[in-house]
């Protein structure tokens, strides 16, 4: 692999970067925030489970994303990953939760107006139908599991130092689980776009793992999300676990649960398969919304204690940056490739 492909998956690695400081957040935000996790502790965790995520399952949302729009150069590629990360850093900087999917999805389909290329409608709408069903379910799940919860500790007393290590303990097994389900379904996002255009070859390592192309891509998106995760996260933790919605531990511990069944349901290929083989109902497998998810499950939360604690005027900050980051990422995206083409003479789509 020469150096000027190297370059090119650069912005993919930024844009893993973007999200694992924007996205990866939303595992953790709750725990670090009530104070029951530490943050190195949770970065840790999270950076592992993200990658692992990442490499056995995120081959089924990845397909979805990449039927939007077929990238088939690798500068247009380069341009369309920029121009989603460029935007989410925007974002971010503002100390905003934005949705990484929908940078990446208005990131494509710049690229699809200035290559004059179709967009997969039925692709389209299928995404979209996800961005409006996580946040709606992730607040259902909240709902049921706290007060299932709540029942459980009532009928079951314990002592409070130890209901205090349970929700601790808890909130790590439900971190991890919540990071592999965003490797899985939100590993697509970072390096999705490369998958048409992919420099890599078939590798084995020592001890006969052979590494395909895809899963080469999709291990360096996850370090690059784990170096996120490290580097700029901890802002956008305290966003989530303090500003939104106070949470009680229990609460954020549920918070968690719940987005991490909503990305793993939209993730899952097993789970998605044996659904069509039991005849009912399959969610599409596509990349959905990792902060639109949690911050389902906090008003969900917040929704069933009467409503009053959420901060409704914060919600709509977050909710106008979901409409923002789309249409900022397909602009710049358009206006990337004009200058990408005409000035550095490169080919960002083929015929």
């Amino acid at each position: 692999m020469d150096f000027t492909t190297l370059f090119f998956l650069s912005s993919g690695l930024f844009l893993g970067w973007s999200l694992g400081a924007n996205d990866a957040p939303n595992v953790f935000g709750t725990a670090v925030g009530t104070g029951m996790v530490k943050f190195r502790t949770a970065a840790i965790i999270c950076s592992i489970f993200i990658i692992f995520g990442a490499l056995s399952s995120g081959s089924g949302a990845a397909k979805t994303l990449g039927s939007l729009g077929q990238v088939n150069a690798i500068a247009g590629a380069f341009v369309v990953a920029l121009s989603a990360a460029a935007s989410v850093y925007i974002m971010i900087k503002s100390g905003q939760p934005v949705s990484t999917s929908q940078a990446v999805v208005g990131a494509i389909l710049g690229w699809n107006i200035f290559a004059d290329k179709p967009t997969d409608t039925q692709a389209l709408s299928k995404i979209a139908i996800a961005w409006i069903a996580s946040p709606i379910l992730a607040g259902l799940f909240a709902i049921l599991l706290l007060l299932l919860v709540r029942r459980l500790l009532r009928n079951s007393p314990i002592h409070l130092f130890r209901q205090d290590a349970y929700t601790r303990l808890g909130l790590l097994l439900a971190g991890a689980f919540g990071a592999y389900s965003l490797g899985a379904n939100n590993i697509g996002n970072v390096m999705g776009v490369f998958l048409t255009v992919s420099p890599f070859t078939d590798f084995t390592l020592p001890g006969g793992l052979m590494l395909n192309s895809t899963e080469q891509l999709f291990l360096l998106g996850g370090l690059a999300i784990a170096v996120g995760v490290f580097t700029y996260s901890y802002r956008i933790m305290l966003t989530i676990g303090r500003e939104l919605l106070p949470l009680t531990p229990i609460a954020a511990w549920v918070a968690v649960v719940a987005h991490s069944l909503v990305l793993f349901l939209f993730a899952s290929q097993s789970l998605h398969d044996f659904l069509v083989q039991w005849h009912l109902p399959a969610p599409a497998l596509v990349p959905v919304s990792s902060s639109q998810a949690i911050i389902g499950a906090v008003v969900g939360i917040g929704l069933l204690q009467g409503g009053s604690e959420v901060h409704w005027r914060k919600l709509g900050r977050i909710a106008l940056g979901w409409v923002i980051a789309p249409a900022l990422s397909a602009l710049l995206c358009f206006i990337a490739l004009f200058f990408v083409q005409n000035v550095f003479n490169q080919v960002v789509y083929r015929y």
